[in-house]
């Protein structure tokens, strides 16, 4: 069987390892972004084209990957891909948008002849370099089995977890969980500390039992030391909590969670929304600058 001709669009933190990965697993031929810059610069160190337009990359490829920030960034990326697709070509939204939004996506590819996945991910910039991201897939299981190359060679654990927008929809859970674990993580080393504990100590041994997790043991060391290099961008989890927050309210649901982390990531967001999520710490910790 003729391994697919696999293009990806958005090279950022997330996008660009992923793109490596698939580049390792011999199955990108192009790359396009909205900085040429960038795509220049991975273009050649993978040794793949670099597409002048979506369109372009669209009419060379079988299967297309995104990753970019926002609804109106897949909206328009898919305008713009839509001239050069094909009919048959899978195009897999690895972005954290709204269910409606993929749900639109969806019908736009479909009338064009083509097919869609919403595949959002989660592991953070660790997970997209290892290759061992979570990948939590919405679209047709057909569509799916066709597109498991692709998503291997970016993912460990792919879940197909039912129609357009059930991908985004287990998405919005992740990020409320991440919304709590944030809080705790960063409430209880704030309170380590004023308990004039060791916190490399706090976080070594509580790593190991029951209240273990990888947001603190990943980021608990460095938060303590005020290292807030993103991992995952405090402005794009806001982002996401304000999807949260409106598919809550259609349900008639409050979470409780979300409007708090909300509330403190605003206080943040105009100084620190390029840091990654562990700053909510200089919220919590005694005596902050």
């Amino acid at each position: 069987m003729t391994a697919p001709r696999i293009g990806f669009i958005g090279l950022g933190a997330m996008g660009a390892p992923m793109a490596r990965n698939l580049s390792a697993a011999g199955l990108l031929g192009y790359v396009w972004n909205r900085t040429p810059a960038k795509a220049r610069v991975l273009g050649g160190e993978l040794g793949v084209s670099v597409a002048a337009t979506p369109a372009e990359l669209a009419r060379q490829c079988d299967i297309i990957g995104l990753c970019v920030s926002a609804d109106q960034d897949v909206l328009h990326v898919v305008d713009a891909l839509l001239p050069g697709l094909h009919p048959g070509t899978i195009v897999i939204d690895h972005s954290t948008v709204s269910v409606n939004t993929a749900r639109s996506v969806a019908e736009t590819i479909t009338a064009k002849g083509g097919e869609f996945l919403d595949a959002p991910v989660s592991g953070g910039v660790e997970g997209a370099k290892a290759g061992t991201l979570a990948i939590m897939v919405g679209g047709n299981p057909a569509t799916l089995e066709r597109a498991l190359p692709a998503l291997e060679a970016v993912g460990s654990r792919i879940t197909h977890m039912g129609g357009v927008g059930a991908g985004q929809a287990t998405k919005a859970v992740n990020q409320v969980l991440c919304a709590g674990i944030n809080q705790a993580v960063t409430e209880a080393l704030a309170f380590a500390q004023s308990l004039g504990l060791e916190l490399e100590k706090v976080i070594d041994v509580v790593s190991r039992g029951a209240a273990g997790n990888w947001f603190l043991e990943k980021r608990g060391p460095t938060m303590i030391r005020g290292k807030f290099a993103p991992g995952f961008k405090l402005a794009l989890h806001h982002k996401d909590l304000k999807i949260c927050q409106s598919m809550a309210r259609e349900l008639g649901l409050t979470l409780e969670q979300v409007e708090k982390t909300l509330a403190d990531y605003e206080k943040l967001l105009d100084s620190h929304g390029d840091e990654d999520i562990s700053a909510l710490y200089r919220l919590q910790r005694p005596n902050q600058p």
